[in-house]
C-alpha cells in the first residue's frame, strides 16, 4: 500500500466513479424493463473490484513472458463462440450461463495487447524476434477477423486506435503506414461486400440520411438525439427521462446509456462524467510515461488507447457523428465481461504503477 502513488488512487477512483453514476443512470433507465438489471450490474461492478485488485497483484512481467500462451488460449476462445456462440444483437458473439453471459472478445484485447507490447519492445532489441512487421500484422489481423465474422463490426473496429496508437509509440515508417492504410481498405470493402449483413450496411447508411427513414433505420440516432437536446443544462431528474422511461430510446442501459445521462442531468451530468474520463486517461498517461521499460508502456498505451477509442466513438455516435455500431460506454453501460474488461486493464495499469521503481 505504500507504494500507491495519487496517481494510483486517481485512476482507480475515477473508474469507480464512473461505475457509480453508470449503476445511477442504468437504475433509472431499466426501470421500466422487466430484469433486474441494476442487481446484475452491481454484482459485475464488485466482481470487477476484485479483478482490478488481482490484476494489480500480478507482476505484468510474469503475463509478457507468457503472452503468447494467453494470446492462444483468448483466440481459441474467440474462434470458438464465433461458430457456436449465442446469438443475440445480430451477432454470435457471447456465451451465458443463466442469466448471465459474456463476450471472450474482451479477453482478447488485453491478451493482443500483451503480446503486441512484448514483440514491439523486443523488436527495438538487438536481435528482433523472427518474423518481423509480417507476425505482428497477423497478431492484429486474426481476432479483428474473428470478431467481423460474429459479425461483431463495432469491436473489430475498436481495435483500429489501439494499433493506431502503438504505432505512434513505436514509430512506424510512412511506407509501412500506406501499406498498411491499403490493406485496411481492401479488408472493410470485402468485409462490406461478402460478409457484412444488410441490417449493418443499413445502419451505416442512415448514418449519411437519418432523415431517409425516420421510423426505420433511422429511428435510433433520431430518438437519441432528441434525448441529448431535451436535458439542456441540468436535465429533467432522475427517472424523469421521457426517451427511455416511454422505451422511444432503444438499449438505454447499453450502448445509449450516455443519452439517458444527457436527458436526466444534462449538461452538468455530461460534463462531470467527461472530467471523470478525462481524470481517468490523464492519470493513465502518467504511468506510461513513468513506465520503467518499453514492453510497460506499450502495454498501457495500447490499453489505454482502447478504452479511449470506446469513449469517443460511444459519445460521438450518441450525438449522431458516428454510425451507430453498439458500442458501450466504459464504466456506465450495462455488460459483464465489458466491465470485467475495463477493470482488469485499470488492474494492469495500476500494477505497473506499482512496480516502477522494482528491480526486473
Amino acid at each position: 500500500m505504500r507504494r500507491f502513488r495519487a496517481v494510483s488512487w486517481q485512476l482507480a477512483g475515477s473508474a469507480l466513479a464512473l461505475s457509480t453514476v453508470g449503476l445511477v443512470v442504468i437504475s433509472s433507465a431499466s426501470a421500466e424493463l422487466t430484469a433486474d438489471y441494476v442487481s446484475r450490474q452491481s454484482l459485475w461492478i464488485a466482481l470487477g473490484v476484485v479483478v482490478m485488485l488481482v490484476a494489480a497483484l500480478v507482476d505484468y512481467n510474469v503475463l509478457l513472458r507468457y503472452a503468447i500462451w494467453i494470446y492462444v488460449a483468448a483466440v481459441a476462445a474467440l474462434a470458438a463462440v464465433t461458430f457456436f456462440g449465442h446469438e443475440a444483437g445480430g451477432a454470435r458473439s457471447w456465451i451465458g450461463i443463466g442469466g448471465l453471459g459474456g463476450q471472450p472478445s474482451d479477453f482478447c484485447k488485453i491478451a493482443t495487447v500483451l503480446l503486441l507490447a512484448r514483440r514491439l519492445a523486443d523488436s527495438q532489441a538487438p536481435v528482433p524476434p523472427r518474423g518481423g512487421p509480417w507476425v505482428t500484422a497477423a497478431v492484429c489481423a486474426l481476432p479483428v477477423l474473428l470478431i467481423a465474422c460474429q459479425p461483431d463490426m463495432g469491436g473489430a473496429l475498436m481495435f483500429v486506435p489501439a494499433l493506431a496508437a502503438l504505432a505512434a509509440v513505436t514509430g512506424v515508417s510512412l511506407r509501412s503506414a500506406l501499406v498498411a492504410l491499403g490493406a485496411a481498405v481492401a479488408l472493410v470493402a470485402a468485409l462490406w461486400v461478402f460478409a457484412l449483413p444488410e441490417y449493418q450496411k443499413t445502419r451505416v447508411l442512415s448514418y449519411l440520411q437519418p432523415q431517409a427513414d425516420p421510423l426505420g433505420s433511422g429511428y435510433q440516432v433520431r430518438q437519441s438525439r432528441i434525448a441529448v437536446g431535451s436535458g439542456q443544462a441540468l436535465g429533467k431528474g432522475y427517472g424523469e427521462g421521457t426517451q427511455s422511461n416511454l422505451r422511444f430510446l432503444p438499449t438505454p442501459h447499453t450502448d445509449f446509456v450516455f443519452a439517458v445521462l444527457a436527458e436526466e442531468y444534462g449538461f452538468a451530468g455530461v460534463t462531470l462524467v467527461m472530467a471523470l474520463f478525462l481524470l481517468y486517461l490523464g492519470n493513465g498517461v502518467r504511468i506510461a510515461l513513468a513506465a520503467r521499460d518499453p514492453a510497460g508502456l506499450l502495454l498501457v498505451v495500447g490499453l489505454l488507447a482502447f478504452l479511449a477509442g470506446y469513449v469517443l466513438y460511444n459519445t460521438a455516435m450518441v450525438v449522431g457523428l458516428l454510425p451507430i455500431t453498439g458500442i458501450p460506454l466504459p464504466f456506465l453501460s450495462y455488460g459483464g465481461s465489458f466491465m470485467l474488461f475495463c477493470c482488469a486493464a485499470t488492474g494492469l495499469m495500476i500494477g505497473l504503477d506499482l512496480r516502477r521503481f522494482v528491480n526486473v
